[in-house]
């Protein structure tokens, strides 16, 4: 059992919320481990399912002040319009969860108008697992259920294998599967790199159109995110394609077959990378903290791996020892003078500063310093 940083009843205290996250998070023992008292509604229960679809107004007559939990809203996107009512009506609480977000923002639900906020669940992070691994996790990834597992490549070929059926066939986001199926171990190869659907059509057979449809499928089943260009630079022109990255890392190495890497591997640079964007998206959302992420490279090819609006600009090396051919494309960016704070995270074993004041953090003293506020 893992200690969540989400807090269900801190938020809860504040208004109603929509959680979102990719199955496996850990969404449903989060309910149950936080919000012992709730009234549960499970929507992947066929009992329950039925019930509220044939009568909504279920809902008006649970009693007690306790919120209501409404699992995997997304399978029937109406219920909105009662929660909606019983917010207005007597101002129970409800708690919407959802592994997908497709049918809610596609099919004109009731979204609420303000009346629930939005938080997202994510798997497990540094701050999350005692004992933390960095090896174990850039090989595993962070669903609770495969980083504690002894046969966590199996969980993972499990989980790809239930995404495809579950998600993608059963809700008929796209009627050829065995297309898409190809299309998403292609993105996982591209984790991290900027998109151009003109090479995905052309490596996929298929059109711009179906490979544009094909990551919006991705982003709103909740199964990849995209990372925009930073574009505001003035002294080098800046490209603009977004890089897109897959919400887990050992997902995304499922899908890649990779079974296992080491220390000091190319995979891991890649991996490592990964690990620390996924750390920084999760920190600002579950502090509430309203900064955007970006990456910026320049169309000379200087590049920096992620801004943090108005805080700093981040380049992440797996080395131990980074030397100066690691500074350039921080020191480009630095020209802008656009960040307060210029920062290298490696594998480095102490801290430096360099004479033009670009810091160099170990990755664990960065992510200590993240995750206790002092750093954004």
């Amino acid at each position: 059992m893992y200690e969540r940083l989400l807090k269900l009843d801190n938020i809860l205290k504040l208004k109603s919320f929509f959680i979102f996250g990719p199955r496996s998070t850990g969404k449903s023992t989060l309910i149950r481990t936080q919000l012992p008292n709730a009234h549960v509604f499970d929507l992947l229960d066929r009992k329950t399912y039925r019930r509220l679809l044939a009568d909504p107004s279920i809902l008006d007559q649970i009693p007690g002040s306790e919120p209501i939990v409404i699992d995997e809203i997304q399978k029937i996107p109406t219920l909105l319009d009662e929660v909606h009512r019983s917010i207005e009506k007597s101002g129970r609480r409800f708690l919407l969860t959802g592994s997908s977000a497709r049918k809610l923002r596609h099919g004109a639900a009731n979204l609420l108008g303000g009346r629930a906020w939005q938080a997202e669940l994510f798997p497990l992070c540094y701050s999350e697992i005692p004992d933390f691994n960095l090896i174990q996790y850039l090989n595993r990834g962070g669903l609770p259920v495969v980083y504690s597992s002894d046969q966590h490549q199996e969980e993972l070929a499990a989980y790809v294998g239930m995404y495809l059926q579950d998600e993608i066939k059963a809700e008929a986001f796209t009627r050829n599967i065995e297309a898409f199926s190809e299309f998403l171990t292609l993105s996982a190869k591209s984790n991290g790199q900027e998109i151009s659907y003109q090479s995905f059509a052309s490596d996929c057979g298929l059109s711009q159109n179906t490979i544009k449809n094909y990551f919006q499928v991705l982003t709103d089943t909740l199964v990849s995110f995209m990372l925009p260009a930073y574009t505001k630079t003035t002294k080098r022109r800046a490209i603009t394609r977004s890089k897109h990255y897959f919400f887990d890392i050992g997902v995304r190495n499922a899908l890649c077959e990779i079974d296992e890497f080491k220390q000091k591997s190319d995979a891991f640079g890649v991996a490592f990378e990964h690990f620390l964007v996924l750390e920084l998206r999760a920190y600002c959302s579950y502090t509430r903290n309203r900064k955007q992420l970006f990456y910026w490279r320049s169309t000379s090819q200087f590049e920096v791996d992620c801004i943090v609006s108005g805080s700093c600009a981040l380049e992440f090396k797996a080395t131990d020892h980074v030397r100066d051919k690691h500074l350039s494309g921080l020191r480009a960016f630095k020209e802008e003078g656009q960040c307060p704070q210029y920062i290298i995270v490696s594998c480095d074993p102490e801290e430096r500063v360099t004479v033009d004041g670009i810091r160099i953090l170990p990755w664990e003293q960065f992510l200590k310093l993240l995750w206790s506020g002092k750093l954004l």
